[in-house]
């Protein structure tokens, strides 16, 4: 029986939403329920009253009993990538009207050059002038003209505006006229929700800038109610702390906070990762870890060394960019409902395009017919037919081995079973890309990290990837199906904080120590005031400082962690990581200080590895059955485990099947698997067996 208070976490997918809860002792339950795609509000609920039932209790029992409600969301990005966001107008300095539509005329793939940009989320006649102009230092060149503003309110109010983002040149030195915009505007349009880019993005670079801005209006006005409606929801069901939400930073904020910059949301679910890693290191030993957290969708990953996941400003969704504190996390389109298929030209295809929650994968029995990875795992006799995820879903091997069939195996002249053995091979490969630019195009060896495979999917993938990348250390958290719920519940609060600064390094008068530490003291005012409001004091609120530098001519950043003004220490930590990106430094090279920033964190008390009871026997397998190991030994009879009778200190060798609550763990042949003293798997790879 688990006993109250209770931590919940609870991530919304694109197949099942997952809730987490951690009582008072350490004791870990999880639940999977359907997402509700129109409506995720349902598959929230749905999840808490399976948890509540578990317990024998009512919901509003449950939610009394809850100290700590952290959710995860996809609502901002969905809103994104469906287009179906706000019609937002747009306020720019004179003259730069365009600015949004020119981009940076740079491609992700240089060699795609047909391909069209992403739709402008503002039409030109939305996007209109101000009268005004700053210099790059803050300086006005152009007094503000309030007229202007009040000339573009007309229009927006005419034309249905229901959001309002401004984006003035060089307002990251001087906010003062978005300031005065933003003011004339919400006297003229009060029901118009208003957002400035000196609010939430007061970085350099117009046009990352500009975008950020306009993201974040158009996704406000379906995130904003969205978030407001379920804290309202949960608070009558007997919630009593604040909602929280989980950031692209991996850190929590109150839904209080979070008003101003919905847009902080679209990594919200895959960056609560960061709280599962950090809670699983304990477990393992090790500070540097690699995660593949592989779900219905997607593959993401993320890179954790000395114990510190790397972070970035610059995301990309959907070709919008972004300019907001992230966990730096890769991202593929390699899930469980990944959909194979057979191009014109004969050649087996996995991916983009995913089948969702809704119909799914084929095997789902839910109006499916076209194949997916899920499919061959199933035909593969990796996953069995019957109920999965406690009856959520059940799996039907005759649908599967149909959809496969027809659309991959008849077109390539092949058998069903080397078909859906394609379709793994070719969906492995991606994710080896994926782990491979997350870690070797940015100067780690995968092979000196602990490979940890999460996700509903992940444990089917991980030792064949760890094969691949030559990781001998594979980890495998039992709670792997609900990973980022679960992180959600050991997330501290974070907020981030930015200053423009576009100084030498070496200029004593204009970045000199003083001049730094004044600077970083005022920032840390400002985040302390918001972590105390939010109750977080002393040494339960952590202030970390870093700088975005550069040589000088050089357009992009590095972000360095870094908490000394001096600029001798400074120029040795840029070095350090420039020298790991790149395999070289300009010894002496002018560098320039173009951003300080402030992460200021809100420490939660951190979960606690507890032990699980050492094994006193060996481990008995429950049923053996036929699963293909690989293309060397094809179709093996495989022991198979059920994982909740394994227990510390046990230990197997593959081929084996390993059943999961919320997940299915595969061995390969000669795979040894150690139960952890907290009960998860390590899984020893042998390197020699061809993948």
């Amino acid at each position: 029986m688990l006993i109250a208070p209770y931590r919940v976490g609870v991530d919304i997918g694109g197949t099942f939403t997952d809730l987490v809860m951690v009582d008072s002792k350490g004791a870990v339950r999880a639940f999977k329920a359907p997402s509700v795609p129109s409506d995720p509000t349902e598959g929230v609920l749905s999840a808490i009253r399976l948890a509540a039932d578990a317990l024998a209790i009512d919901v509003e029992t449950f939610l009394s009993n809850t100290e700590l409600f952290v959710h995860g969301s996809t609502i901002a990005t969905n809103t994104l990538l469906e287009k179906k966001g706000a019609k937002v107008g747009l306020l720019v300095t004179d003259g730069f009207r365009d600015s949004l539509e020119i981009r940076r005329s740079m491609r992700e793939y240089v060699w795609d050059h047909r391909k069209p940009f992403p739709e402008v989320l503002v039409p030109r006649y939305l996007r209109l002038p101000v009268v005004e102009r700053l210099e790059q230092d803050g300086t006005v060149r152009i007094p503000f003209n309030p007229d202007s503003v009040a000339a573009a309110a007309r229009v927006f109010e005419d034309e249905g505006v229901e959001t309002v983002a401004i984006c003035f040149l060089h307002s990251y030195a001087n906010p003062a006229h978005e300031r005065a915009a933003k003011a004339e505007l919400k006297k003229l349009l009060p029901n118009v929700w208003v957002t400035a880019s000196s609010e939430i993005a007061p970085t350099i670079g117009e046009y990352e800038r500009t975008s950020t801005t306009v993201v974040n209006a158009y996704v406000a006005r379906r995130v904003v109610p969205y978030l407001e409606s379920l804290s309202q929801r949960l608070s009558s069901l007997g919630l009593k702390r604040k909602l929280l939400m989980i950031q692209s930073n991996g850190g929590a904020i109150s839904i209080d906070e979070i008003g101003q910059a919905p847009a902080s949301l679209v990594l919200s679910g895959p960056a609560a990762g960061v709280g599962s890693l950090k809670f699983f290191g304990q477990d393992t030993g090790s500070e540097h870890l690699m995660s593949i957290e592989i779900g219905g969708t997607s593959c993401d990953v993320t890179l954790m060394e000395h114990g510190m996941v790397s972070m970035t400003d610059q995301i990309v969704v959907d070709g919008y960019h972004l300019n907001i504190p992230s966990v730096d996390i890769h991202t593929v389109g390699a899930g469980g409902g990944t959909i194979a298929s057979v191009d014109g030209a004969g050649l087996l295809k996995a991916g983009p395009e995913g089948a969702g929650s809704t119909p799914g994968p084929a095997c789902y029995g839910r109006g499916g017919t076209r194949p997916t990875v899920t499919d061959a795992q199933l035909v593969l006799g990796r996953l069995k037919p019957g109920p999965y995820a406690g009856g959520v879903i059940t799996l039907n091997l005759e649908k599967a081995i149909e959809a496969i069939e027809t659309h991959v195996a008849k077109p390539l002249g092949l058998s069903v079973n080397d078909a859906a053995a394609g379709i793994i091979q070719l969906v492995e490969q991606n994710i080896l890309h994926a782990v491979e630019q997350a870690s070797l195009e940015k100067g780690y060896n995968p092979q000196a990290f602990t490979l940890v495979a999460c996700g509903g999917a992940g444990p089917l993938h991980g030792p064949s990837t760890a094969r691949l990348l030559g990781c001998s250390s594979l980890y495998i958290p039992r709670l792997a199906g609900v990973f980022c719920a679960f992180g959600m519940c050991n997330s501290d609060l974070r907020h981030d904080y930015v200053r423009s600064w576009l100084k030498d390094l070496d200029n004593r008068e204009s970045s000199g120590p003083d001049l730094l530490e004044a600077a970083f003291i005022e920032m840390q005012a400002e985040a302390s005031d918001v972590l105390a409001r939010e109750g977080f004091t002393g040494h339960k609120a952590l202030l970390k400082r870093a700088y975005d530098l550069r040589y000088f001519g050089q357009q992009w950043t590095i972000p360095v962690e870094c908490a000394s003004t001096d600029a001798g220490t400074m120029r040795a930590a840029f070095e350090q990581v420039y020298q790991r990106l790149f395999g070289y430094v300009q010894p002496a090279g002018a560098i320039e200080i173009v951003n300080l920033r402030l992460a200021a964190i809100g420490r939660l008390d951190a979960l606690e590895v507890a032990s699980a009871p050492a094994a006193v026997s060996d481990p008995v397998a429950i049923s053996r059955r036929p699963v293909w190991v690989n293309k060397e030994l094809g179709f093996v009879e495989t022991p198979v485990y059920d994982g909740t009778a394994l227990t510390s200190r046990q230990q197997l060798t593959g081929p084996a099947i390993i059943e999961e609550a919320t997940t299915t763990l595969i061995l390969g042949a000669g795979d040894k698997l150690t139960m952890t003293e907290a009960g998860n798997y390590h899984v020893d790879i042998l390197l020699s067996e061809a993948a």
